[in-house]
């Protein structure tokens, strides 16, 4: 992995946030793409809300696969001795619950899954989709390697998500490269059971501002909500918009704009797929953990997706072999590290940061 430079400097190029990034839109639209109004507001504000989008039969096939990787988990746990019961009684939105009191830190376990399943997989080539994806960064499409099931248990810090840029994860070379984001609830969404807020027009400076390392026990990066509010001409109050998003919608948000996901305080797992997508011919900026995966192209056009060689690399496993550190596969561990953690001042340790300091790794380095 080469040697990467970090800054929280402003992009040269902030029209490709703007609305001056905006495609050319289609005189008559493919099957699922939204009118130009639409795309224009994604560009305007760096957000935009589709309150339904998706058919039953699109989105029950990923939740039968969440079932079958929490029941995966429950065998594997029970096998291993760490829980006693498999809770096969309990549904997909409460069976992780009940595993989670007697392991914690099971969902930390299954949002580092190495499965793409086969159902993920479709969603996220969806031809209804990557026409939408079409309308926001062109018909040269990847899909970004950073795919993250979100298993938002209740009442779990590990799950709540701080205010950040998508950006602030990834290395510099991505910072002039437009990722859009479809972030996909598995039911409805609101504010009690976790749902997305975000800061509109924040992205509209194209700047990456400070960011901390670890919020709480987490392995999360935390935004300088000051640096934020100066360098991005935002006001966290009175632009902080709600995005509770029913079944069968999506919110489509671009890789500048300010975001977070509030707590889960109600009595249900909120599932939640994120999918990002961006031109091939840029930088995905994973640090050489892993590479996108090409799914449309105008100029060579994708008879077949090459989900197999996306697959073999886990960015998880990748990023504990890169350490240099012999590093032994436990499939009961709860610690995440990865190089976005080093990218930032390390303002607070924990379980996450103490792993991470631990090594003798030349490979993450901070310039």
């Amino acid at each position: 992995m080469s040697k990467v430079t970090f800054s929280s400097e402003p992009t040269d190029r902030p029209e490709l946030f703007d609305i001056r990034a905006m495609p050319e839109q289609p005189k008559n639209l493919k099957p699922g793409q939204l009118e130009a109004s639409k795309i224009r507001e994604f560009f305007e504000k760096g957000f935009l809300l589709v309150p339904k989008f998706f058919e039953e039969e699109e989105l029950e096939p990923v939740r039968r696969s969440i079932e079958k990787l929490v029941d995966d988990l429950a065998q594997l746990l029970y096998d291993g001795g760490k829980i006693k019961n498999l809770y096969k009684e309990h549904g997909l939105f409460q069976r992780l619950i009940h595993i989670e009191k007697e392991f914690p830190g099971a969902n930390i376990i299954l949002h580092k899954t190495r499965q793409i399943t086969e159902a993920f997989q479709t969603l996220w080539s969806n031809e209804r989709l990557l026409n939408v994806v079409e309308q926001l960064i062109g018909p040269e499409i990847a899909g970004h390697p950073v795919l993250n099931l979100r298993t938002k248990t209740p009442h779990n810090e590990a799950t709540t998500v701080p205010w950040h840029q998508d950006s602030a994860y990834l290395d510099n070379d991505s910072y002039n490269v437009l990722q859009a984001t479809a972030w996909i609830p598995l039911l409805d969404t609101n504010e009690k059971n976790g749902c997305m807020e975000v800061i509109s027009g924040g992205h509209l400076p194209g700047k990456v501002v400070r960011h901390t390392c670890c919020w709480g026990d987490t392995w999360y990066i935390v935004m300088d909500e000051q640096d934020a509010a100066e360098k991005l001409n935002v006001d966290f109050e009175k632009d902080k918009v709600l995005c509770p998003v029913p079944y069968g919608g999506m919110l489509l948000i671009n890789n500048m704009i300010p975001h977070r996901s509030l707590n889960n305080i109600s009595d249900e797992i909120r599932w939640s797929l994120d999918l990002r997508w961006q031109n091939p011919e840029k930088s995905v900026g994973f640090y050489g953990l892993k590479e996108g995966v090409l799914m449309r192209s105008a100029k060579n056009p994708v008879t077949k997706i090459d989900w197999e060689g996306f697959n073999k690399v886990d960015r998880y496993r990748k990023a504990e072999l890169d350490s240099k550190d012999k590093v032994e596969d436990d499939p009961f561990d709860t610690i995440i590290v990865g190089p976005w953690m080093k990218k930032w001042e390390m303002t607070h340790t924990n379980r996450h940061t103490d792993r991470l300091n631990s090594r003798n790794d030349s490979t993450w380095h901070k310039a």
